[in-house]
């Protein structure tokens, strides 16, 4: 068994220790521990999504949905997949069943809603510690700051700066674009070039994602020198990234967080709108037109890419407008941007559900963000500090939503699910004394016997 213990611990949890870890915690573990190996292989997409599965296919157990019944929003997302199943088949019916189509509308179902739902219900099947995944997305944060300084030490000597396509890439169905392995490069921020890194990820503003979900995770890492590390990781990583929606969720959802535990600070919505007033007073603006001046000032930060986002997003509405109930099922259309195409529903999750589900999926996948969100709301008012984490990175990632698709996403922070549904499952009340369906049958089972 694999033992994983802690040198330095906070005084409040003493010396730390996880013990032996169940075979789920130990692929768990190390699956996002060796995250860079699987970014340099080109197997992320296909890995996460198998291994989920199959530690929900190997700890399947009938009796496991009545003795720890499985909370709303993760049925939610399991109607999500089944919307997402039921669309693109339509999608695909209308274009032929062609094998990448196929295959790819396949591949995507099982990196994104599907693996949302596997995520959140394996703490329930199988025993997935909140610690141990705390444990490994800390390390992974620590080595944000070795694969930094590699990166920036490439750009600074010009290597590597074409990046390479993984060999074993050949192995995924769609466009691979997304599995090329690139590495730092400078980009323009305000005018100025800074260096920019995708860390293990296809997209900068994924990193700011990311690092955000990793750094609510790695607050609750006891190890203190291994947390300042992985918190010191999360940040430059972070920062690095650019992203002008992480940025301004990073300070949103810490505000949220510190919103359970001061009454002060529970009355910062009077005190924002105060503030917001006399700014509005003092610089003789309306409040719509301070609110154009802070946009204004946020586009031209990154202009070029503000206009692209604008014009696929409005693009992607206007297509959604010829099928609005059930939506297009799959991709079928893209905007031409200078020299290149840009798919439609590549920006905004929310557009992107809209366009490729219509009003019936948005109506699903807003019950499942709904309700997920609400099955952490109890425990954070309780003072629950894993409640309150949970919220707030919650939070945090329906903003970010706004800016890249989830179902494109979601394969890179799939701990971060598993990490959700782990949290659930230790503050979900005890159930009562049915434990299996011999029982809830009439039959004579004995609880003693599960």
């Amino acid at each position: 068994m694999l033992n994983v213990t802690s040198s330095t611990a906070d005084a409040t949890a003493g010396n730390f220790k996880l013990g032996a870890l169940s075979f789920p915690e130990r692929v768990i573990y190390w699956t996002i521990v060796l995250t860079p190996l699987w970014w340099l292989s080109g197997l992320q997409t296909l890995l996460y999504p198998a291994i989920a599965v199959f530690l929900l296919v190997v700890t399947f157990d009938l009796d496991k949905i009545i003795r720890k019944p499985l909370p709303v929003c993760v049925w939610a997302w399991l109607a999500m997949s089944l919307v997402m199943l039921w669309t693109a088949t339509i999608g695909l019916s209308n274009v032929g069943f062609g094998f990448q189509k196929t295959a790819g509308a396949g591949v995507t179902l099982l990196k994104s809603y599907f693996l949302i739902f596997t995520c959140l219900t394996l703490p329930f099947w199988s025993q997935i510690r909140v610690r141990v995944v705390t444990r490994a997305v800390a390390w992974m944060s620590t080595g944000y700051l070795v694969t930094i300084a590699v990166e920036l030490a490439m750009l600074f000597l010009k290597i590597g700066k074409s990046g390479f396509m993984p060999p074993l890439t050949r192995l995924i169905p769609g466009d691979k674009l997304s599995l090329k392995v690139t590495f730092a490069e400078f980009q323009p921020f305000f005018g100025i070039p800074f260096p920019r890194t995708v860390l293990y990820t296809p997209d900068p503003p994924i990193v700011g994602v990311c690092t955000i979900l990793c750094l609510f995770i790695c607050l609750g890492e006891t190890d203190r020198r291994l947390r300042n590390f992985a918190l010191t990781g999360c940040l430059v990583g972070l920062l690095l990234s650019f992203s002008r929606s992480a940025w301004m969720c990073l300070p949103l959802s810490l505000l949220i967080m510190t919103c359970f535990r001061s009454r002060w600070v529970r009355q910062s919505s009077l005190w924002g709108a105060s503030f917001t007033s006399l700014l509005c007073a003092l610089l003789g603006l309306t409040f719509s037109q301070l609110i154009n001046r802070f946009q204004e000032f946020f586009t031209s930060a990154r202009a070029e890419s503000s206009k692209d986002r604008e014009l696929v997003v409005r693009k992607t509405i206007e297509a959604w407008q010829e099928s609005p109930w059930l939506g297009w099922g799959i991709i079928q259309g893209s905007v031409k941007w200078y020299t290149y195409d840009i798919a439609l529903g590549s920006f905004s999750t929310y557009t992107s559900v809209l366009y490729l589900h219509g009003i019936v999926g948005f109506i699903v996948f807003v019950t499942a963000l709904a309700s997920t969100l609400w099955s952490f709301w109890q425990p954070a008012v309780q003072g629950n500090p894993l409640g309150k984490r949970a919220l707030a990175s919650l939070v945090a990632l329906y903003v970010m939503c706004n800016a890249t698709p989830l179902t494109w996403m979601t394969v890179y922070f799939w701990f971060f699910f598993v990490w959700l549904g782990a949290i659930l499952c230790e503050i979900q009340p005890p159930q009562g004394v049915i434990t299996s369906w011999d029982q809830l049958s009439g039959g004579s089972g004995n609880p003693n016997d599960y």
